[in-house]
């Protein structure tokens, strides 16, 4: 039986771009594929149709010269047209991973460049404490820290100096061993070597074969003001050292600040309360209050001040992390009322109190007017 033009087969012309040929075979191959179709051995051999079109004109010299000679570029020895014995066990995941990307979720093996970064080292954390003084100016902090090093005799390859890691004999060297089940090539993961295509067989006595040793380091680092707690730092390749070739891990720093013992911080904004007399809420005042800073300001407390009252000033709070911006500083003023007064004192309050016309203040009025309306009702 002759074969089927190839651009026939796959729906698309010669003057077609390779994403229109890979575009119009991965339609072919989602309509077809035998998963979808399980017993139709017509879906079965057109998915195999396909494939064997898109193996060809999926590149160039292939199509070229499929282009020239059609189906007698490919013709075998045994005289038959077009991939008679086209080897899907060795071409068909290339080309699934071609169309389809990851393919993990196919069954198909990896390649050694993804074994490798299966061997990247294990990310580290540390905690660090700092206080709020810290935080608003920056600090810098040694970090030391045990983790694994690449092994020093090695060079983290794991074997002995002069020596290298055999192939494996069992996957030979591809970290995947196949075996088929009908249409179906089933990749699984080396059972001898677990994956890595290659095996030790002369360990670096130092490290045991590992390729890296236990090493107690020290790093300073420098973390920057405006820093929140609960912030995470990332020192990039200082974690683990990975395996045979891998790459390192990171090192994460999880930043904590302690409370202070008269600023609470809320994201970039500062609080605290400021206690201030009966006579200095009445008749206003000016005092020094502390910033952040390790400074004085000095704020102007009006007269008849309310407990309560929140007196805000700009730009005192904390500097907000990468920008050139700090947030406020809000300050709550509280009345606080004398427990123990003199006899001088008792005097002059009840002398104020017999002068006193409630009237004039409209919160205890507006407070009676609604008593004596409920009273009423």
């Amino acid at each position: 039986m002759s074969k089927r033009d190839y651009y026939e087969v796959l729906g698309v012309n010669k003057s077609s771009s390779k994403e229109e040929i890979k575009k119009a075979y991965r339609k072919l191959a989602l309509k077809y594929h035998p998963d979808k179709n399980k017993g139709d051995k017509s879906a079965e051999e057109k998915f195999k149709e396909g494939s064997e079109a898109y193996h060809v004109l999926s590149d160039d010299k292939r199509k070229t010269n499929y282009d020239q000679f059609g189906h007698a570029a490919f013709q075998g020895a045994g005289g038959q047209g077009g991939f008679g014995n086209f080897d899907f066990s060795s071409s068909f995941s290339d080309i699934f991973g071609d169309v389809f990307g990851d393919l993990s979720d196919f069954g198909f093996g990896t390649s050694r460049q993804s074994r490798r970064a299966n061997n990247r080292g294990n990310d580290l954390r540390y905690d660090v404490s700092i206080n709020l003084n810290d935080s608003y100016s920056g600090t810098e902090k040694k970090i030391n820290y045990t983790t694994y090093k690449k092994c020093k005799t090695c060079s983290g390859s794991g074997s002995k100096p002069g020596s290298k890691p055999s192939v494996c004999g069992y996957c030979s060297g591809q970290g995947k061993v196949r075996s088929n089940q009908g249409f179906f090539t089933i990749q699984q993961t080396c059972p001898e070597c677990s994956g890595e295509g290659e095996k030790i067989t002369n360990p670096c006595n130092n490290c045991n074969g590992m390729g890296k040793t236990q090493s107690n380091e020290s790093v300073s680092v420098k973390i920057p003001k405006g820093v929140d707690d609960g912030t995470r730092i990332r020192l990039a390749g200082k974690g683990e050292a990975g395996s045979k070739g891998g790459s390192n891990g990171d090192l994460y720093l999880f930043v904590s600040v302690e409370p202070h013992n008269i600023f609470q911080r809320s994201e970039e904004n500062l609080y605290y309360e400021l206690p201030i007399s009966i006579a200095d809420a009445a008749l206003g005042t000016t005092v020094e209050v502390p910033s952040i800073d390790g400074g004085k300001t000095k704020i102007k407390i009006p007269s008849g001040t309310q407990s309560g009252k929140q007196l805000r000033l700009k730009g005192k709070g904390m500097p907000i992390l990468r920008r050139n911006m700090s947030g406020d500083l809000y300050i709550r003023i509280i009345t606080e009322v004398p427990t123990s007064l003199t006899k001088k004192q008792k005097e002059l309050l009840t002398e104020f109190k017999a002068l006193e016309d409630t009237k004039s203040n409209p919160l205890i009025k507006s407070f009676f007017d609604k008593a004596k309306k409920f009273w009423k009702n």
